[in-house]
């Protein structure tokens, strides 16, 4: 009997669909580059109508890779995935963007033939490259330095500022209930925002210089994520996933001890995944790059069990993680995005070492560890793409 996109992607989350590949596109997003490097290696021109995460060629890029649609609700503007910045610039050149609103004022101060300094959208004083604007910046300076930038900044940061909500906010409701296709609400952590606001460096030394000031912005992040859960799914919105963006891990592990993450971070987890599960939500993803094995037990008892890229470079192993934990996580990822420059043989054993042991025992999507920059070869790409439905019992992929 067949199923709708939205109740597969549900039953493979609960184990319940052995051996059942689904490919996600929202976990195979390009860089902004990669489509145009793509055509040149023999990809229909098409492709460079719009992005993949908007624009027409949106369909295009359904069809053409086989994918399946995964919903981010981008139109909301509650966390870092946000559809109001994509339609502010012209090049793409947005970055990880908290959900302040307004946001700030796009403003370039200087630049010479390689590079521009701006101010960008989240406040940040940012070294741009020119010729690709989509690759991570130089940051300058943070718009958060103290507690006098801080009152400043979370006026920002107000739940009820007018526009957070889509217009005909009825009639979108109705909209996204209709539809059959898995579809995510995004939220942002507590230690993620924090290093948004004030840098990574500035961010751990305050744990020990003013950690009243860490409790209170973290405080407000937890009181703006309900209140944007009561705005949502409290009036109605079906919901599949909630995920919390938190990227608060590199290669060598957490970036602060288990100690400040029990202590700061913990209780405030257990109210917010408390009243996500109240409505009914079982799929909480936690959204971290880097070595995220220490957390993912203490995240588990708070009730966050989807986890993804799980970055193979650190160290992260989905089978390994399966064998741990059973059925206790939902897992998407963990393909390394390195071995692709390496040729097909290598391509095969990375997805056949994991794809086909982690699908027969459920819960797990294949995906890239990570956003696929140009680097990896359009070749390379449909290999894997055409490996995973070779698993899944699918025919390949049109030349």
């Amino acid at each position: 009997m067949s199923v709708t996109t939205k109740e597969r992607f549900k039953q493979i989350a609960r184990f319940q669909r052995p051996g059942d590949v689904m490919v996600l596109d929202w976990f195979h997003k390009t860089l902004v580059e990669t489509p145009a490097v793509w055509v040149e290696q023999g990809a229909p021109k098409a492709l460079l109508s719009g992005s993949m995460l908007t624009g027409n060629n949106y369909q295009l890029m359904l069809d053409y890779f086989g994918y399946d649609h995964f919903h981010t609700l981008r139109e909301i503007i509650s966390g870092i995935f946000r559809l109001d910045l994509l339609n502010m610039t012209e090049d793409e050149s947005f970055y990880a963007t908290l959900p302040i609103m307004p946001p700030f004022e796009r403003e370039i101060i200087s630049e010479d033939e390689h590079h521009r300094v701006e101010r960008h959208f989240g406040g940040d004083i940012l070294k741009v490259s020119k010729k690709y604007p989509w690759r991570m910046p130089k940051y300058l300076e943070h718009p958060v330095k103290n507690r006098a930038t801080w009152r400043d900044y979370k006026r920002r940061l107000d739940p009820n500022t007018p526009g957070r909500l889509p217009e005909e906010w009825d009639e979108y409701i109705s909209q996204i209930n209709s539809e059959d296709y898995p579809n995510m609400l995004s939220l942002c952590g507590f230690f993620g925002p924090i290093r948004n606001m004030m840098g990574l460096e500035k961010t751990l030394y305050m744990f020990y210089d003013d950690p009243n000031l860490i409790e209170e912005i973290m405080e407000h992040m937890l009181q703006f994520n309900l209140e944007m859960i009561r705005k949502t799914v409290g009036a109605g919105l079906k919901v599949d996933i909630v995920m919390i963006w938190e990227d608060m891990a590199y290669k060598g592990g957490p970036l602060i001890s288990p100690e400040m993450f029990h202590k700061f971070m913990i209780p405030r987890y257990i109210k917010l995944c408390d009243l996500i599960r109240s409505y009914g939500i079982d799929l909480i993803f936690m959204d971290s790059d880097g070595d995220i094995n220490e957390l993912i037990e203490p995240w588990l008892k708070v009730g966050i069990n989807l986890h993804w890229p799980l970055e193979a470079a650190a160290g992260m192993d989905a089978v390994e993680l399966r064998k741990k934990y059973g059925s206790d996580i939902v897992m998407i990822g963990n393909i390394d995005k390195r071995v692709f420059q390496r040729g097909e043989e290598a391509i095969r054993h990375e997805v056949m070492s994991k794809v086909p042991y982690l699908v027969e025992k459920g819960g797990y999507y294949p995906s890239i560890d990570h956003n696929i920059g140009p680097d990896i070869p359009l070749n390379g790409l449909k290999y894997y793409l055409n490996l995973l439905r070779e698993i899944g019992g699918m025919e390949s992929l049109p030349e």
